[in-house]
């Protein structure tokens, strides 16, 4: 049978439905924090400084939505598909009871007001689909989310991240090392050190209470390379880290505006 070549095609959109219903409310925050291409990228990047509303009907709503999936086991999590406009917004964070979420294979974030991933996410230990596609304030993700060990699809907008491969965006200065006397681990600045706090190292799981040795990473999660924030609590777990996905910064970084990044994936 003869087929018209010049046909329109019809594409499935796997993200129907994906978030709540529509409504005057704003359900994100724009941002252009990296720029969209090499003409307008930015010289120095810096962590989004905002601080989860624990007291937020949004939050309250997202920690309900997280125990009634691990009560019932479902295999999909997509809650903000379950919330309204306004309590997307006040979402910028992911809460540390994600850990429960074990029996989840595909976490759906499309289109959401998040600007970082706890490190429990490496709790969730039968992820297979990671998709936050158009979540645009998600630059970065927790090394943790390596310990996903089924992880093999995901979607993310790749303008997004820090030394995407498009146009090479900076990433944030970090510190090196940081000791115990300097910072209160425990209650952190996130514009700063991109979390609220760390108290497990990233790489030996063991405490971070001396120490904070902060690095970027670049390797592939899934179908993509993601820009990974490092907390370890020694030099040594810094240095037992796996390489770099290649054609990106060979080696654990500290990121900056100085910082060389490859040309050309």
């Amino acid at each position: 049978m003869s087929t018209d070549e010049n046909a329109p095609q019809v594409f499935h959109n796997r993200f129907a439905g994906a978030v709540g219903p529509t409504s005057a409310d704003i359900g994100r925050d724009l941002c252009q924090c990296l720029g969209r291409s090499a003409l307008t990228r930015t010289a120095s990047a810096s962590f989004h400084q905002d601080v989860q509303d624990h007291t937020a009907a949004g939050w309250r709503r997202l920690l309900t939505l997280i125990d009634e999936a691990a009560a019932d086991g479902r295999t999909e999590f997509a809650p903000f598909r379950e919330m309204s406009a306004a309590e997307r917004r006040q979402v910028v964070t992911l809460p540390p009871t994600i850990a429960k979420l074990t029996a989840v294979t595909r976490l759906l974030l499309y289109g959401t007001n998040l600007v970082r991933i706890p490190p429990e996410i490496g709790a969730m230990a039968d992820l297979q689909v990671f998709e936050p596609y158009t979540s645009h304030r998600l630059h970065w993700y927790p090394y943790e989310i390596t310990r996903c060990a089924k992880l093999a699809d995901s979607t993310v907008s790749t303008r997004a991240l820090y030394g995407n491969f498009k146009f090479r965006p900076p990433f944030p200065a970090l510190r090196p090392v940081t000791r115990a006397d300097e910072a209160d681990f425990t209650d952190l600045d996130p514009g700063v050190w991109g979390a609220t706090a760390v108290r497990t190292c990233g790489v030996c799981v063991g405490p971070v209470d001396r120490e904070l040795h902060q690095v970027w990473l670049s390797r592939r999660v899934g179908t993509d390379v993601l820009p990974l924030l490092v907390n370890a609590c020694s030099a040594d777990c810094v240095a037992a880290l796996p390489e770099p996905e290649r054609g990106y910064v060979p080696t654990p970084h500290t990121g900056g505006p100085d910082l060389v990044q490859p040309v050309d994936r």
